[in-house]
């Protein structure tokens, strides 16, 4: 196994500590399940968990910055939110077709009353933390 050094902004956990406490532990379990990724992944030695536009990320020196958020516009989804830029949205949709609900080439919306399918969301977190050294691969290694 892996061993991962987890640095965490302490405004991190109170942002956690802030959402209302229907989603909290769907938000919780999202965390829960980007950190246990981590761990898996070979040669990933740090995890940073910060701050983005409010938002609880995490950052790695070979990945692009995963968020993720629940808003209060939109009080029965949250979401797990990717670099528009990159192609991570776009090769979920090709892998995984109709498995998720996809914002634009952001995010994967979950709804509050949904059972997430926890090996193919794994797979696009460890995408999202190790994107720099799978980008060139067709499927992005999934």
């Amino acid at each position: 196994m892996n061993k991962l050094t987890i640095k965490t902004d302490p405004r991190v956990n109170d942002v956690f500590a802030s959402y209302p406490d229907f989603v909290r532990d769907k938000m919780q379990y999202l965390r829960e399940l980007v950190i246990e990724t981590a761990e898996e992944i070979e040669d990933l030695k740090v995890l940073e968990e910060t701050l983005k536009w409010g938002e609880p990320s995490f950052v790695t020196k070979n990945g692009s910055t995963l968020r993720m958020d629940w808003k209060e516009k939109s009080p029965q989804q949250y979401a797990m939110y990717f670099q528009c830029t990159s192609r991570l949205v776009d090769t979920f949709r090709l892998v995984f077709d109709h498995k998720f609900q996809y914002e634009g080439k952001r995010a994967i919306v979950f709804q509050l009353n949904q059972k997430i399918p926890e090996l193919e969301l794994k797979a696009c977190i460890k995408a999202s933390l190790n994107y720099h050294n799978v980008k060139d691969q067709i499927t992005l290694g999934i």
